[in-house]
């Protein structure tokens, strides 16, 4: 584990070193801010519905950008032939991108917790759906970034690395929507709905803390992270 860790240091120190990582976390803040206190005066109410509501969309543009560099940079800078022959394991390459992706996230992600407990100040807040809001936007960010790690593999362009996360992700997240489950034979139903990435972060953030939600947020992110070794290693 420790490539692992060295690899993780250097990519996450790699966000900071240029303007780019604080921009990214201003604009997601500000936006993510935006939806909320859209809507915050109207309705009156001291909870954080709206803002969870809307935060699996930012993601779906915010952790494609955060993740198109991670081996297409690599290979158009010609350093991933260098990174391969470093005496670590392949799953070590890829845990180490992917831990620098994750860590950069929770970073944006911790700076909102200012408006949960400004919040709780206001007036009575249910930290129930807010625990689990952020327990859901911690996986649901995990399955992105296995996803946007594992297309990054496939080309040397971060804007087509970008926009093909989006795609994925997106196509991913509305699988379980009603938009799609209307249109199929009931016996595909159930199955459409389980795959849907937006159904189970609905689940997780009313507080209600399934644990079949974790398994299958867990298992998308193992699964693509599987893909990505196993890309690294016929590289390799």
């Amino acid at each position: 584990m420790k490539g692992a860790l060295a690899l993780c240091r250097r990519e996450f120190n790699a966000y900071f070193d240029s303007p780019v990582a604080y921009v990214f976390t201003v604009a997601f803040l500000s936006v993510t801010f935006w939806f909320f206190f859209r809507g915050f005066f109207v309705g009156n109410q001291i909870q954080m519905r709206e803002y969870f509501f809307f935060l699996p969309w930012v993601f779906l543009i915010f952790i494609p950008a955060v993740t198109m560099r991670l081996w297409a940079e690599e290979k158009k800078m010609g350093t991933v032939e260098v990174l391969l022959t470093l005496p670590v394991k392949e799953y070590e390459l890829v845990l180490g991108k992917f831990l620098a992706g994750f860590l950069f996230v929770f970073v944006s992600v911790f700076f909102s917790f200012s408006l949960p407990l400004t919040l709780s100040f206001l007036g009575k807040l249910d930290w129930g759906p807010v625990i689990g809001g952020y327990l859901g936007t911690c996986l649901l960010g995990a399955a992105y970034l296995s996803i946007g790690l594992f297309l990054s593999n496939f080309t040397k362009n971060q804007i087509v690395a970008f926009i093909l996360t989006i795609l994925l992700s997106f196509a991913l997240f509305i699988l379980g929507e009603d938009v799609i489950l209307v249109n199929l034979p009931d016996f595909w139903v159930p199955f459409f709905s389980f795959l849907g990435l937006g159904k189970h972060f609905v689940s997780i953030q009313r507080g209600i803390i399934d644990s079949r939600d974790i398994v299958y947020y867990l298992s998308v992110t193992g699964f693509f992270l599987f893909l990505n070794v196993l890309f690294v290693t016929k590289r390799r």
